[in-house]
């Protein structure tokens, strides 16, 4: 294949950040002529269509891997300049870290994390918070150099590492409890009719439980229709123990409340375990390799072995009635 042109390269990443052909000519300080005639040469020479022409401009899938490439030469001049002391003198020395992490890791110990992260040379951290399903698509757009990820497939450029399983418990306040799972039906046709708290309309994780719990239909299983979206990690956590549902609460931020009573756990025996991974960018980069030695260290320490007995099913353990 042809070299690509650095200056077509840039140019695509600016019309892809700016959003139009215009705003990327003011931002290079260019002819919006001359912004399009590199776009269309960079076209030629790879001989695939990158930019759909829509408002904003967006990268076709073959512009994202164009795309990432020029952020990945970007973070290496970056990376350069602030280890030859380039842009210390007005405070632009830092390193800038983009990293997509799911808002329960956020929540619970990776900040924790972070600030055991060496500042010399500083490193500044930009994170990105998304569903830990779907931090890959950020990493493939090449928005981020980095993510906690439940993908243990890594995204083309990159390479994977397990982190370690993050436990949740199925949890929900006394009153509630006693207002909608009490009862001689088993738990799951319960859990199927009462209200739920979920993160976002992307959250399965109390659907995932409900059909763990089995039964003749369990494969088609789901949580109610009734569903409170409560889209922050603590606020989820405090809509369950207000009595508004009941949802998957992480391990750390549900055990204080069980021991206080504010929670019950209506499973006790049947956690639910979602593995977690490490995705970054193949790329020699001294600031992105010290984050991530620190986040698997860390991750060791806050969450569960990732296999911890040969041939186990994560999160599924003898179940206990309600």
């Amino acid at each position: 294949m042809d070299e690509l042109p650095l200056e077509q390269v840039r140019t695509l990443l600016a019309v892809v950040d700016e959003g139009t052909f215009d705003a990327a000519a003011a931002a290079l300080h260019v002819t919006p002529s001359a912004v399009s005639q590199r776009v269309k040469a960079l076209e030629q020479r790879t001989g695939r269509v990158l930019l759909m022409r829509t408002k904003p401009v967006r990268a076709t899938e073959s512009g994202e891997v164009v795309v990432r490439f020029a952020r990945q030469l970007a973070r290496l001049e970056r990376d350069a300049r602030a280890e030859l002391g380039m842009g210390m003198a007005d405070g632009r020395g830092a390193v800038r870290l983009p990293m997509a992490v799911n808002a329960d890791s956020l929540a619970t110990w990776f900040l924790p994390a972070l600030t055991r992260v060496p500042q010399d040379p500083p490193i500044c951290f930009e994170l990105h918070r998304e569903d830990e399903g779907h931090t890959t698509a950020l990493l493939r757009e090449g928005q981020v150099m980095a993510a906690v990820t439940s993908s243990p497939d890594p995204v083309a450029g990159c390479t994977v590492r397990p982190l370690g399983l993050a436990r949740y418990l199925p949890v929900a306040s006394p009153g509630f409890v006693a207002r909608y799972l009490a009862g001689p039906r088993g738990p799951a046709d319960r859990l199927r009719e009462a209200p739920t708290i979920v993160f976002d309309r992307r959250d399965e994780l109390q659907d995932r439980f409900v059909r763990s719990l089995g039964g003749p239909d369990a494969q088609g299983a789901s949580a109610a229709p009734t569903r409170h979206l409560v889209p922050t990690s603590e606020g989820f956590r405090d809509a369950v123990a207000a009595g508004l549902g009941w949802g998957m609460v992480p391990q750390p931020q549900a055990e204080p409340l069980l021991r206080t009573g504010e929670l019950v756990l209506l499973t006790p025996r049947r956690p639910l375990d979602v593995p977690l991974y490490w995705q970054q960018w193949k790329l020699d980069s001294p600031a992105l390799a010290v984050v991530a030695t620190v986040i698997v260290r860390a991750a060791a320490e806050a969450l569960l072995p990732a296999d911890p007995t040969p041939g186990a099913t994560p999160g599924r353990t003898p179940d206990l009635t309600l």
